[in-house]
């Protein structure tokens, strides 16, 4: 496919959303490791597929993470965007399928699930804190015309969304003994999981700096989305359209 490229941002320019990507990459790792131990501790002992559900969708947040500082180790990140996108997918597909198997048997098995403060509090906090560093984390992909940098940032936004479900379910279990609503809480995280899964693996997080309304409203994340081989950049008033094969 032919791009015609009509300018290129500057390095300089460049460098300040990449460090930025490279710091929130770091706040979300240390965030979701201690997430994922507490959640999962918690989670065994008051026997909540939910909770431990959250806790291994930090886990799978970290290897996010860890795939996007992968990407940005490289001389040239976008040579390794697919790839990361791959892995991002990969995790969203594998915590869907534990979580549904856990679910499932939960809901035939009957097992009653035990009231958790302390889980209760941790998806208090996540909801607290989770859409704004999705937000830091989407505006900076966003600069940079990142596909795995806003796929990530859903993964973050995905946790928020996690969370609520988990406050929901953990506090209707505990309120009035529902114990069906604990893994009916974590299928619902299993569902989200595979859609945001899907559209990592296809590319479709792959929104850039916005190329004008229509591109924005038809995006759903307010940019325009392009394969992961191409980028767009928007410098002042001027749009800059690069592919990979022409640098």
């Amino acid at each position: 496919m032919s791009v015609e490229v009509t300018g290129s941002p500057s390095a300089e320019r460049r460098s300040v959303p990449a460090r930025r990507v490279r710091w929130l990459v770091a706040a979300t790792i240390s965030y979701n490791v201690v997430e994922a131990v507490v959640a999962i501790t918690a989670g065994t002992v008051a026997s909540s597929t939910a909770l431990v559900g959250f806790g291994l969708d930090s886990v799978i947040e970290v290897s996010s993470a860890v795939a996007v500082a992968w990407q940005f180790s490289a001389r040239d990140p976008r040579a390794r965007e697919r790839t990361a996108l791959r892995v991002i997918a990969v995790s969203f597909f594998v915590l869907a399928a534990y979580v549904t198997v856990a679910s499932v048997r939960a809901l035939l098995g009957g097992a009653e699930t035990d009231h958790s403060t302390v889980g209760l509090v941790l998806a208090a906090v996540s909801l607290a804190v989770m859409p704004g560093l999705s937000h830091a984390q989407r505006r900076a992909g966003r600069e940079l015309g990142s596909a795995t940098a806003v796929a990530d940032s859903k993964q973050t936004l995905l946790c928020a969304y996690l969370s609520a479900v988990l406050l929901v379910g953990l506090a209707v279990n505990g309120l009035f003994g529902w114990s069906w609503a604990d893994p009916v809480a974590a299928l619902v995280i299993a569902a989200v999981a595979v859609r945001e899964g899907r559209e990592a693996w296809r590319g479709d997080a792959c929104c850039a700096v916005p190329a004008g309304t229509a591109e924005a409203a038809a995006c759903g994340c307010g940019g325009a989305c392009r394969p992961p081989d191409a980028e767009v950049f928007r410098l002042g008033d001027n749009s800059f359209h690069t592919a990979a094969g022409l640098l």
